[in-house]
């Protein structure tokens, strides 16, 4: 039979500090923040990239450093309907984004693209790279997007089926989804461009979430098995106060390498890195006051996560020897 002990001697008489406290505060807010994100996400959409959409990318490079507002304005006169122009790694490289057009393509539509801008920044700018992709790739991409999301999503709800009590697994399941809208409500509201670093930063953030919520669902189950005396509340915050100098050294560290991303990546990783930089934050968040909290409202119990011995029918009785 595996050793039991009280609440003071699994703790060392540490503090044990009250997070369940603000369950009710938490899952206002969270309620709040997913209709918000549903409700932008109906009413602003996505800007969805040349990945889905299609169109065209010409890299270009610059004699001398230009403004993007003045080249955008002379794409428009000539005739270019919406076109994105930003800077690529450094001030003298420039990407400019156009969505599918009837006309030019390839080759031609970038030596158009460059005779405006070498008129407009009166120098010599040369084309890197032209890419073009075209409606129907940008579908296959959307769907394939789509569906490796759905695919982890179902993976994971299979393997936490299998590894929790059920209402650890139905917290961590609902928290996971939270995490997912509220993400992409927030890439709806800033009006980030959804292109495939996006879908991976997506995915990225759904397994560091599932990692923080397994590693405190480990501590519940474990001390739920471990002490012998404690309501289920008071076993739910010292599991918590017990993983919270993991939790905040993970996050920390990880949001650390991801500011690092967001500030000196490059104009192609800033969208990655802050979708992994608001989803690491709200999966944290969530691991406690979503999934952990989730599990004790429905009444997740000691008995619910001890391990039932099955006894053999007459292992009871003395064996008869010859």
């Amino acid at each position: 039979m595996a050793q039991e002990y009280t609440i003071e001697q699994l703790n060392h008489g540490r503090k044990v500090v009250d997070f369940m406290r603000w369950d009710k505060l938490a899952f206002l807010i969270s309620g709040l923040l997913i209709i918000a994100a549903v409700a932008i996400m109906g009413v602003r959409g996505f800007n969805w990239g040349l990945d889905f959409t299609g169109g065209t990318v010409i890299e270009i490079n610059l004699e001398k450093p230009t403004d993007l507002d003045t080249l955008r304005s002379a794409l428009q006169q000539a005739g270019f309907d919406e076109p994105q122009v930003q800077n690529f790694g450094s001030s003298r490289d420039v990407v400019v984004r156009m969505p599918p057009t009837s006309g030019a393509a390839g080759q031609e539509l970038g030596t158009k693209v460059l005779a405006v801008i070498n008129q407009t920044a009166q120098q010599n700018a040369t084309v890197k790279r032209i890419e073009f992709v075209g409606p129907s790739v940008g579908s296959d991409l959307a769907q394939a997007g789509a569906m490796a999301l759905m695919s982890a999503l179902i993976a994971i709800l299979i393997y936490i089926g299998f590894r929790f009590e059920w209402r650890l697994a139905l917290g961590t399941v609902l928290a996971l989804a939270h995490d997912v809208i509220i993400t992409a409500g927030l890439l709806s509201l800033f009006h980030i461009e959804i292109d495939l670093t996006i879908v991976a930063s997506l995915m990225s953030v759904i397994g560091y979430s599932l990692n923080d919520k397994i590693v405190v669902s480990d501590r519940i189950r474990e001390n739920f098995r471990k002490i012998r005396r404690g309501s289920s509340y008071d076993i739910t915050n010292v599991s918590l106060t017990q993983t919270l100098s993991r939790t905040i050294i993970t996050s920390a560290t990880t949001l650390a390498m991801i500011l690092i991303l967001f500030i000196f990546g490059g104009a192609l990783l800033k969208g990655f890195s802050l979708t992994m930089l608001i989803g690491v934050t709200i999966g944290t968040v969530s691991s406690i006051y979503v999934s952990s909290a989730l599990a004790l409202k429905l009444g997740m119990k000691r008995e619910h996560l001890l391990v039932q011995k099955v006894e053999k029918e007459g292992a009871d009785q003395p064996s008869i020897m010859p």
